[in-house]
């Protein structure tokens, strides 16, 4: 590969000391033709050229980073990319040269997004992203712009140059499609940009409606006009024009693709599958539909095209599923066909310039090529590798090959020599990290699983898996071999570092790991073939303290011998033998190598740009050794990266986020070669390798997906020489130990490393004496890690040591199950409340703490929440209250009948607020005063019309005048339009409704409907109010008698019910705002101490009641003598008994005289007593009907007055409505007038914008008619110059023979004959846009080739025969003379079609805004007349009682659209004016003689009358515009106002000094306060002084602890891990912030750097 820009690094004082050898990448960008061999895609800093004929690779690198997007132009050769940086440039290069054309600078500031050539012209189109958005046309060549224009917020997708009209192009996003027409006009440029009305998702065309102009066949002649919904919703500005209603607006097809065809129409593909044709002078949109075939098994449907190609059939589409299609297209329809299939999503498609080839882009990378012909081919020229490249490494020896792993775990072998790929393998992982190993031919790669999987690679074209190390589960993320090859050391994410046998013959065997810091950086290691030991160093940082923490450590070349004494019974390599030691830094280090020499360190600073060298002390240490910079230097190298050194350990590799590598002396820090190899903007470099020699370098970048080989341009002298006698020497040592391990590797099949399966804890028995060598593993074991396992054998170990121990353990645990078994069955038996949960018999404290804890925040949880909703729940009550209650003046309510369900409400009402009762008592105001003067003037109107009018017509104009005055006053209900006045309403003050024109006179008279509206309801209330009242009366009247009713049912103990009414909850709705204890069903929750606390009480007040019982002996007296009465009453005779004589107990016959007297005397007494009773049950049976019916007829006579209220009320309730229906109507003609407004001035905007426009339009028109007037100057010019040269021909040659002036005439008027280059059959068949129009370069071309041919003419052997040289010379000049200037004038006559062409477009717009102009006006006078008749055309209200207006149904006429509505009132003022003209006549006809004598007086009242009319008028005026404040009225109101004045004052001065003494008060306190608290202070001062010194004693204890616990190397716990976790995340996050922010001071220096630069630099002029 040939690398196509070499230049001098302008901050490299070396200059270039490190070249490109080869660049390989995958193409990101679509890919792009250079010509019809050579394709050309962007891949980070480099574009790369690929022939796909010969697979030849040509380089091409950005000056200034990344490359940002690409554009190729065939016929020229030419490629231009642009760079992203802060004021981004493009560049354009030659091709196959690539030397720099040109540099095209404009004012974009961030970035471009597309780039495109013209297919035969010199223009360049670009479009820039945020934030001008701007779409710019350049002339390359002149490296000028020729005319730009911004569209904010627009993003695009595509943009494409019409191949059949360069001045076409089309620019779509997702959104929408737009065609830009550049229009020229000599020199100056212009874009004009049409919208492609796109149709809707299902494919229906849309008709476009204009938002501006009316549609004057829409009429609604009930509603007024009808107006645009611009006009309705109230804009009046350029939103008008576009403004769609929500409901209007229908979702369109979304575009994804597009291409021209050659017929200048394009073809658009959308997201919904379907297909468009548009034409590209019409823009019309025509949906092509697909012709369906029969369905089969294997068939697709496609959903959306990603991308589409023209060809002569139709077109070439891909979808998502991996083929190609090919379209078919035939009038409007298509045809789909499979074309290819390509096994990967097709991303792109694009034609080779001669349409032979088509180039298929894969969304992974890859790219096929198509070659048509009689046998196609279909080849895949690219194939790329899946995901970024994470590591890179070589395969020893390090001069052939080298491996690649990505991030989605494809290992790949490539060859050096050219980069081309050999092989390649996927292990279906997640890998971190890959390294070869230096002593044999595998390579290992680690993984976020924990697994290390080692490769063999001795046969580079089959490389396979040979054995996999599962060491942990954490993530490994550092894998290193020492330089002999002889270990591999392994970091994971939990901070443990493996050391495995690197040597395939031991089965890559596990040493050991020991314990490092969490968040592993870098491992370095350090193996001189002189020495015996292996040093290793290990990186990681300490984000809590803002450090960074080294630990070294070394292992002897006999640990495969001695392993087991180095490491305890867990793996863990003891420390006292490995020399383990701890060292810091204090600040922050991305990376760090130890030197060969073990003597210092180099690290890479992360917050600074510095490279630091730190000398190791030689005196041994205990904990930890604080390091300082021995050197610093500052390098060029901005963000983390990383530091390596060669394998010589003399060269220093460093790489940083910018993407630059620098390479230094190790011994000396002198830089010895620097490359800029990948950029900032693609994350910088992800690793950097140098072979073993020392003569290639790899570098792959983090994103950008590049892989760039450097070598050194110059290796000789002791740059050369200590690399490769250390590189012999090297491979001279591990020669013997590669080839044994090369045998071993090819006898190995793939392995594990053995290790005991887990057994999931789920799946295990346990019995109940709890034993570990009783769990038993099922059949689904798991694989554990080596880490595991040795701990799982340790603990094997242990248990078998301390079994005994165990056993006594197990028989108390056995014991104590019984125990809690025995409890847990006598708790089954307990009742509800005494029973406890089955956690609570847990013997885990720690765990019923935890339980207890999560059932508590449950608990505050819940209560929490419901404690919230309550509060949102009564939030919500009080607003609704306070809305629809509070709010009310007039509470809603009911009355309801007591015998008949009829219900009657009153009406809610508000109270009015202060501005309704001032607009109200304003218009009434104004009302009166507007009748007030209408009356003064009638008066003298009268006064003037009855001078000449006897008395008795006087008298009689004054009565009808008072009649009129009355009717007009109180006119009927049918011309109110409601029955208002049946409630005693006042409506003199209603305009009428005819005379309701302005907008003011209808917002008055809204206002005075509703102060009626007020007014009836307030009348209704008030009626419902006394009817309330006599309500509750009644209701307190039958409980009265109730009483009585009761007191009778009772004395006659008959089962008879007493009916009670009450008021229901709608007739008192504030019972519903208050919850009684009745409605609460459930109980009441009691504590168990207030239950006992009222039983005690309750007992105790039992207790007191019978003493006082038995205390009272008066009381058991009267019970027991007279039933407990003094005197017996009336109501007690139904109730008196008498007492039988004791002898009736015996038989008659024992009775004895006396006792037979009793009897009779008894039975004489029963009798009466009967007979009483008898008179009195009658007598409370009669009272008793009594009270009843009084009781019905005084409720049946409220339910008659309730029934009249409800008519009442539904009469009001009509009034109402008549009335709200009025102010509906009226508000409806204020928002009609308001659109109409609205509307007018829309219009009046949109013209002042048209004339606007005219006046630019007129302006260029002129501009452009002068220009060409100028240009065909100039035409007429050349042409009478042409004609001249043909004149004075034979002028020229005087002195030779008329013969020879006719022959060398003929030879004159000879031109040249151009043989054009016919194409080939096949190619003309292919190519489908034929013969392209020519631009200004082809001219140029075709006139240089013109100049070729006459060259030829001229010469001499075509000089005719006789003829002198001298006049042959002179003839050759004049002919050519002649061909220039013919040349000339065709240039001039093409320049002048298309100023011409350009007026002709001026003249069309400018004719298009003038009848626009003209449509506004019209649509302005339209608009006047309907404001008119709106205005006239009122609409009112009128009340027809039924059956007044009654017509057959052939007499009733529907249409009254030639019809008015008037006022009767009218046609009798009219005949009264009849009337009153009549007599005027007739005495005027008597005193006609008397005229002339009052004529004079009559014009003196006259002049009297107009000036007392003007005093009048001036005196209301005054009236209306008098200001009356409320300190005005108090000043006239008041009688002492400077007395009220003055005590006002003397209370404001008491007041003052009040507040003066109360703030010295307050300010006296606050300072004794202060002293308070200053004394205070002081004392806490005291203590906090003697804590500081404890905690100073007690931060040395923990300090001596720390110490001594990292001495000991104690676990870490889990809370520490933890807080590990958390500290290492924090600092990431704090990288992340410093890398943006020196991110940002990047671009700030290199902006300024390069000012600088052109600054220094000497500006070269192109000559």
């Amino acid at each position: 590969m040939t690398l196509g820009l070499e230049r001098e690094d302008p901050y490299d004082p070396l200059g270039s000391a490190l070249a490109v050898r080869w660049v390989q990448g995958f193409p990101k960008q679509n890919v792009q033709f250079i010509n019809n061999e050579t394709i050309c895609y962007p891949s980070g800093n480099y574009i790369i050229f690929l022939n796909i004929q010969t697979k030849e690779k040509m380089a091409l690198q950005c000056p200034s980073g990344i490359v940002g997007v690409m554009a190729t132009n065939s016929p020229c050769e030419v490629v231009a990319f642009s760079d992203r940086k802060l004021n981004p440039l493009i560049h354009i290069y030659n091709f196959p040269g690539l030397t720099k054309n040109t540099v095209l600078k404009g004012n974009v500031l961030l970035d471009y997004t597309l780039l495109t050539f013209s297919h035969c012209g010199t223009y360049l189109a670009s479009y820039s992203s945020l934030p001008e958005y701007e779409l710019a046309l350049w002339n390359w060549e002149a490296q000028v712009i020729l005319c730009k224009k911004s569209q904010q917020g627009v993003d695009v997708n595509q943009m494409t140059f019409n191949p059949m009209n360069w001045h076409q192009l089309c620019l779509s996003n997702s959104n929408m499609v737009t065609v830009w027409t550049v229009e020229r006009s000599s020199n100056e440029h212009h874009l004009r940009v049409k919208l492609v009305q796109l149709p809707a998702e299902d494919g229906s065309i849309l008709e476009e409606t204009d938002s501006i102009f009316s549609h004057p066949q829409l009429k609604d002649r009930i509603y007024g006009p009808v107006l645009p919904v611009s006009a309705i919703a109230g804009l009046v500005g350029e939103e008008a024009e576009t403004f769609r209603p929500k409901d209007d607006l229908c979702p369109l097809l979304h575009p994804t693709i597009h291409c021209w065809t050659s017929s200048n129409d394009l073809y658009v593909g959308c997201e919904e599958g379907y297909l468009l044709m548009v034409n590209g002078e019409t823009l019309k949109v025509t949906v092509l539909n697909k012709t369906e075939e029969p369905e089969s098994s294997d068939r697709r449907n496609i959903v959306s095209p990603i991308t589409l190609v023209y060809q002569k059939e139709g077109v070439i589409a891909s979808g998502i599923d991996g083929f190609v299609y090919s379209f078919i297209i035939k009038d409007s329809s298509y045809k789909v066909q499979d074309f290819v299939e390509v096994d990967e999503p097709v991303e792109h498609l694009i034609f080779s310039p001669n349409y032979k080839t088509l180039l298929i882009q894969t969304q992974k990378g890859s790219v096929h090529t198509y070659t048509f012909g009689e046998k196609p081919a279909f080849v895949k020229t690219l194939d790329a590798y899946n995901g970024n490249i994470q590591a890179v490494d070589f395969i020893t020896p390090g001069d052939s090959y080298f491996m690649t792993l990505t991030d989605l775990g494809e290992v790949g072998i490539w060859w050096l020599e050219d980069g081309s790929p050999v092989s390649k393998i996927s292990l279906s992982i997640q890998p971190t990290v890959l390294v070869c190993s230096p002593s044999s031919l595998s390579a290992a790669v680690g993984s976020t699983d924990g697994s290390v999987y080692f490769l063999d690679v001795s046969h580079v074209s089959h490389p396979r898996e040979v054995h996999k190390t599962f060491l942990s589960e954490a993530s490994v993320t550092e894998v290193v071999y020492d330089q002999r090859g002889q270990y591999l050391f392994v970091g994971t994410s939990e901070g443990y570092v493996f050391v495995v046998n690197a040597l395939p013959s031991s089965s890559f065997e596990i040493f050991g790991f020991t314990e490092v810091s969490k968040g592993i950086s870098q491992i370095s290691t350090v193996s001189i073939i002189e020495s015996d030991i292996v040093e290793v160093m290990v990186l990681s940082s300490l984000p809590e303290t803002g450090r960074s923490r080294l630990e070294m450590f070394t292992l002897p070349t006999v640990l495969p011998k001695v392993s087991s004494a180095f490491t305890d019974e867990r793996g863990r390599l003891k420390d006292e033998f490995i020399h383990k030691f701890l060292y810091e830094i204090e600040h922050v280090l991305s990376s760090a190598v130890l030197d060969f020499q073990s003597r210092q360190i180099f690290g890479l600073c992360t917050q600074w740009p510095f490279i630091c060298s730190y000398v190791i002390p030689l005196q041994e240490h205990v904990g930890i050794c604080v390091l300082k910079p021995f050197r610093k230097l500052q390098s060029r190298l901005y963000g983390p990266g990383k530091v390596s050194l060669s394998s010589h350990g003399m060269w220093l590799l460093a790489t940083a986020k910018c993407g630059t590598l620098c390479i230094l002396d190790a011994l000396s820090l002198d830089t010895l070669g620097y490359c800029r190899s990948h950029s900032y903007q693609a994350q910088g470099i992800q690793a950097v390798k140098i072979s073993m020699d020392g003569q290639d370098i790899l570098l792959n970048g983090r994103t950008d997906g590049t892989l760039v080989c450097l070598k050194w341009k110059q290796f000789v002298g002791a740059l050369a020489t200590n690399s490769l006698d250390y590189y012999l020497k090297l491979l001279t040592f591990l020669s013997e130990t590669i080839e044994e391990e090369s045998t071993c590797l090819s006898g190995m099949q793939k392995t594990t490393a053995e290790v005991e399966p887990e057994v999931p804890h789920s799946e295990r028995q346990l019995s109940m004496d709890f034993s570990q060598e009783e769990l038993e593993p099922v059949e689904n074991t798991k694989e554990i890690s080596w880490i595991q396992a040795k701990s799982k054998a340790a603990i094997k170990k242990e248990v078998q040591k301390f079994s005994k121990k165990r056993r006594e353990i197990k028989n108390g645990i056995r014991a104590l199950a019984k125990t809690i078994l025995s409890m847990m069955e006598e708790n089954e038996t307990l009742n509800y409340i005494a029973k406890l949960d089955q956690q609570e018999f847990s013997l885990d404290v720690e765990e019923l703490e935890k339980l207890h804890d999560e059932s508590e925040e449950e608990v505050a949880k819940i209560r929490n929440d419901t404690e919230m909703d309550n509060l949102a729940k009564r939030y919500l009550t009080e607003l609704i209250k306070k809305e629809c209650w509070d709010s009310m003046a007039v509470k809603g309510c009911a009355l309801k009948c007591f015998h008949i369900p009829c219900t009657v409400e009153n009406f809610p009402m508000k109270e009015r607020t202060d501005e309704e009762l001032k607009e109200l008592e304003s218009v009434m105001c104004q009302k009166k005063i507007e009748a007030e003067c209408l009356k003064i003037r009638k008066e003298v109107v009268e006064v003037q019309a009855t001078v000449s009018v006897n008395k008795k017509h006087e008298e009689d104009e004054e009565e009808e005048d008072e009649n009129v005055g009355v009717k007009d006053t109180s006119l009927p209900n049918y011309l109110l339009g409601s029955l208002s006045t049946d409630f005693g309403v006042d409506t003199s003050l209603l305009s009428d409704q005819l005379a309701l024109h302005t907008r003011q006179e209808k917002i008055n008279q809204i206002i005075l409907l509703k102060d009626i509206i007020y007014k009836v309801k307030t009348v209704f209330n008030n009626e419902f109010n006394a009817a309330y009242k006599q309500k509750e009366f009644e209701i307190a009247r039958v409980r009265d008698r109730n009483v009585r009713l009761q007191e009778i049912i009772s004395d006659l103990q008959v089962e008879e019910t007493v009916w009670q009414p009450e008021f229901e909850d709608c007739e008192k709705p504030e019972r519903t705002l208050e919850v009684d204890n009745e409605e609460v069903l459930a109980g009441k929750y009691v504590r168990p101490w207030r239950k006992a606390k009222e039983k005690l009480v309750m007992s105790h007040k039992t207790e007191q009641w019978l003493t006082f019982q038995n205390s009272n002996i008066r009381q058991r007296a009267l019970m027991d003598m007279m039933g407990g009465v003094l005197e017996v009453k009336k109501e007690d005779i139904l109730r008196m008994v008498i007492p039988q004589p004791a002898f009736m107990a015996k038989p008659d016959a024992l009775w004895s005289e006396e006792e037979r007297k009793q009897f009779r005397d008894y039975e004489k007494k029963v009798k009466e007593l009967n007979e009483e009773r008898d008179k009195y049950r009658k007598s409370l049976e009669a009272e008793m009907k009594k009270l009843q019916n009084s009781i019905l007829e005084s409720t049946q006579a409220f339910d008659e007055h309730l029934k009249r209220l409800f008519s009442r009320r539904m009469k009001a309730e009509m009034v109402v409505n008549q009335e709200e229906l009025k102010i509906n109507n009226l508000l409806f003609s204020l928002l009609l007038d308001e659109e109409l407004s609205t509307r007018e001035l829309c219009l009046n905007n949109y013209l002042a914008r048209k004339q606007e426009e005219k006046v630019q339009t007129t302006e260029a028109i002129k501009k452009a008619k002068e220009e060409l007037d100028i240009y065909k100057e100039h035409y007429d010019n050349l042409l009478a110059e042409d004609k001249v040269l043909d004149r004075s021909f034979r002028k020229e040659f005087p002195e030779i023979p008329p013969q020879q002036v006719d022959l060398l005439y003929k030879l004159f008027k000879r031109r040249p004959r151009f043989q054009k280059m016919k194409m080939q059959q096949d190619t003309t068949s292919l190519v489908p846009f034929g013969d392209q129009p020519g631009s200004d370069r082809l001219n140029k071309e075709a006139f240089a080739y013109l100049m070729k041919a006459m060259d030829e003419l001229d010469n001499i052997s075509n000089m005719p025969e006789g003829m002198d040289e001298a006049i042959w010379e002179h003839f050759c000049l004049t002919r050519r003379a002649k061909v220039e200037n013919e040349q000339k004038v065709k240039q001039k006559a093409a320049g002048l079609v298309e100023m011409l062409a350009f007026v002709r477009k001026r003249v069309e717009e400018d004719e298009k805004v003038q009848q626009n102009i003209e449509k506004v006006f019209h649509e302005l006078i339209l608009l006047q007349e309907e404001k008119i008749e709106f205005q006239l055309d009122l609409t009112i209200q009128l009340l027809l009682k039924q059956g007044q207006v009654e017509l057959e149904n052939f007499q009733l006429i529907l249409e009254y659209s030639d019809a008015i509505l008037i006022n009767k009132n009218i046609i009798e003022d009219l005949n009264s004016v009849i009337r009153t003209q009549g007599q005027k006549k007739v005495a005027s006809m008597m005193e006609s003689k008397n005229v002339h004598k009052g004529i004079y007086q009559i014009e003196w009242e006259h002049k009297k009358m107009e000036m007392e009319m003007e005093d009048l008028n001036q005196k209301a005026w005054d009236i209306q515009m008098l200001f009356f404040s409320r300190d005005r009225q108090k000043f006239l109101n008041e009688p002492h106002y400077e007395t009220m004045i003055a005590i006002q004052i003397g209370i404001m001065e008491q007041t003052i000094a009040v507040l003066e003494k109360t703030h010295k008060k307050n300010v006296d306190n606050c300072k004794k306060l202060l002293k308070k608290l200053g004394r205070y202070s002081n004392l806490k001062d005291v203590a906090n002084y003697h804590l500081s010194c404890s905690l100073r004693e007690e931060l040395v204890a923990i300090s001596e602890r720390r110490d001594i616990c990292n001495a000991i190397g104690s676990k870490l716990t889990c809370e520490q891990i933890a807080r590990e976790k958390y500290d290492n995340m924090m600092q990431q996050q704090k990288l992340t912030n410093i890398s943006k922010q020196q991110a940002e001071q990047i671009l700030i220096l290199q902006a300024e750097v390069e000012r600088l630069r052109m600054k220094t630099f000497p500006a070269l002029i192109h000559l």
